[in-house]
């Protein structure tokens, strides 16, 4: 069964519970000392609606106490144990009932009273709405230590230089969407933290607007730490960002890959010329190399534009 149907049928048993128009998708991992306070945030952003809901989706903490996540106003879902960020965003929209959807981190350093205006951007005709971290020193320090933020920097001039566009915050946890654009991309996105980098690429290729809105971006409160890994998450985004912009547009990648083989093979024609030294093997296999990673560009592309 699809993704698409898979979603379908739950939402059809999920029971008496009424339907919504938004819904709030917020998953956690060993956050509970803040999870009562950003659910507090939300109703306080969202007083005067009523046709919203909030998903809690529990990705196996081992610090649960479930009396006091009951007394809070929302559906839960539990995951046995930990998946990934990118699982309980996807498990959270398969359990929400609401057309609108937004996504939020229970850490507390999202300002959940910014939603609204992620929703006037929805409505004003965006796609998708991302708060934008980038703008703020202040937030800019929040994002972590220096090499992380080196990172993030060196992720997102990859990541502008495959989208085509300037990407001002590829990794906002806090954005909104309609979850009929977003269905179409959620088999392609991974379970972990590269969830909203493959939603930011798959929008931006589609030709889908992405909008960002400025927003400020706290320290985390609580006792938990990131639980980003900076070498293993980082290279699992560059990765992810490599394979969506391959998926969309492979000649975006095999291109530039096959002049810089093409080039090289031409460097070492002319050194060996001046040197009066051809290595005819290196040329041939750097030339070679070139032809074959465009061929395979032009095949992938043909491919990438027909499933599409």
């Amino acid at each position: 069964m699809s993704h698409k149907k898979a979603a379908a049928e739950l939402r059809k048993h999920m029971g008496e519970r009424e339907k919504v128009s938004l819904s709030i998708v917020l998953p956690f991992f060993n956050e509970q000392e803040t999870i009562g306070g950003v659910v507090e945030e939300i109703r306080t952003a969202l007083h005067g609606r009523n046709d919203y809901e909030i998903i809690l989706v529990n990705d196996g903490s081992t610090d649960l106490n479930s009396n006091t996540l009951e007394r809070l106003p929302v559906h839960l879902v539990h995951h046995r144990e930990n998946r990934g960020y990118g699982a309980a965003i996807k498990t959270g929209i398969r359990h929400s009932s609401g057309e609108l959807i937004v996504i939020l981190d229970a850490d507390g350093t999202y300002p959940a009273a910014e939603i609204p205006r992620l929703l006037e951007t929805i409505g004003a005709g965006a796609d998708m709405a991302v708060g934008d971290r980038s703008h703020q020193p202040e937030a800019r320090r929040n994002l972590g230590p220096w090499h992380r933020r080196l990172a993030k920097g060196l992720l997102a001039v990859t990541a502008n230089y495959l989208a085509g566009r300037r990407i001002p915050d590829l990794n906002s946890g806090l954005r909104a969407f309609r979850r009929c654009d977003a269905e179409r991309f959620l088999r392609l996105a991974p379970d972990g933290f590269s969830l909203t980098a493959t939603l930011t690429l798959a929008y931006l290729c589609e030709g889908l607007t992405v909008e960002y809105v400025p927003i400020t971006y706290r320290p985390r409160s609580g006792r938990e730490r990131s639980k980003i890994r900076p070498v293993q998450d980082t290279a699992a985004i560059l990765l992810t960002i490599i394979r969506t912009i391959t998926y969309f547009h492979p000649l975006k990648v095999f291109l530039p890959a096959a002049l810089a083989f093409g080039a090289a093979g031409v460097a070492m024609l002319i050194i060996g010329i001046l040197t009066h030294n051809i290595l005819d093997g290196t040329v041939s296999v750097l030339l070679l190399s070139g032809v074959q990673l465009a061929v395979l560009g032009l095949v992938a592309d043909l491919i990438s534009r027909k499933g599409r």
